[in-house]
């Protein structure tokens, strides 16, 4: 199992730099950021953009993989997605996991000036975003012309550092966005049972957690892929534990495991933010990223 971060654009780079630096020192995987323009509790606060923040992390980190947790639809076209994660892949030294999933109403929704889409909509426009970002990635030339989005000779030369294209990592948890993950992705994303945040138990949500896996693996049998390839990828926070799981190592140990056992194999966790969600001791989360997969054996 591998322990990654979340480490959300909050921060000016002066102070933002240390953060990035310090995560590669204490050993994670991963170092992610949420790509919004603006999020939730946060949308009055300061709040910076995805790529270029993972951009700087790049040139202060060595060995460190960056991502997105996650990039949507909402505000972005896959024509010139594509050629800042080309960028971001180039300067990265080829250490960028794009993950990526269909988004959801709010802020980044309206703030282009749209009407939000329908669930239906969201879905069909998801499945032509990553159809269409697979090929801007994966080809020098690309000509499509699609319902949503279209592309005119995009030229993308040289590609991607990784070979054949930089990492998917797809957020899903219904059935189209599971085939999604089945055929295009390296990785699958979830954040468990939305329904039970507020007033589930762990045990609901472990058991929830056991079905999406499930639902998983007959999506990549019914398109002829062994799910054993795909990393799963548990971004906590979001689950009836919220960040208490941050609360003591036995406690993150205790909570791992159990998802290891469903067959996650990357945990991911934020960075702390004092006077919001994320609020945990510094003190204990380093001790975790340092510790806790020792624990588990």
């Amino acid at each position: 199992m591998r322990l990654s971060t979340v480490i959300l654009p909050v921060h000016r780079w002066s102070e933002g730099r240390h953060i990035w630096r310090r995560a590669e020192d204490l050993g994670f995987h991963a170092a992610y950021t949420y790509d919004h323009l603006s999020w939730r509790s946060f949308r009055d606060r300061p709040w910076f953009g995805a790529l270029p923040t993972l951009t700087a992390a790049a040139s202060v980190t060595d060995r460190l993989r960056l991502g997105t947790l996650v990039t949507s639809p909402n505000f972005r076209h896959p024509v010139t997605l594509a050629k800042e994660l080309i960028s971001l892949d180039d300067v990265s030294g080829g250490r960028v996991t794009l993950g990526i999933g269909a988004g959801g109403n709010g802020f980044d929704a309206t703030v282009l000036g749209q009407e939000p889409w329908t669930p239906k909509e969201r879905a069909d426009r998801f499945a032509e975003f990553v159809r269409l970002l697979d090929r801007l990635l994966t080809e020098d030339a690309v000509t499509e012309s699609g319902t949503f989005y279209s592309a005119d000779e995009a030229r993308n030369i040289p590609g991607c550092v990784q070979r054949p294209r930089l990492s998917f990592a797809v957020a899903a948890t219904g059935p189209r966005g599971m085939r999604l993950a089945a055929r295009y992705g390296q990785a699958w994303v979830t954040t468990g049972d939305p329904k039970l945040y507020e007033t589930g138990t762990a045990v609901q949500s472990v058991e929830a957690l056991r079905g999406q896996v499930e639902r998983l693996g007959k999506a990549c049998a019914e398109g002829g892929r062994d799910v054993a390839e795909l990393d799963k990828v548990l971004l906590t926070g979001f689950t009836p534990e919220k960040n208490t799981v941050l609360d003591s190592l036995e406690r993150f140990v205790d909570f791992a495991g159990t998802h290891r056992e469903l067959g996650f194999t990357e945990i991911v966790v934020h960075w702390p933010i004092q006077d919001s969600d994320f609020a945990a001791d510094q003190a204990v989360f380093e001790t975790i990223a340092t510790e806790a997969l020792g624990r588990l054996g």
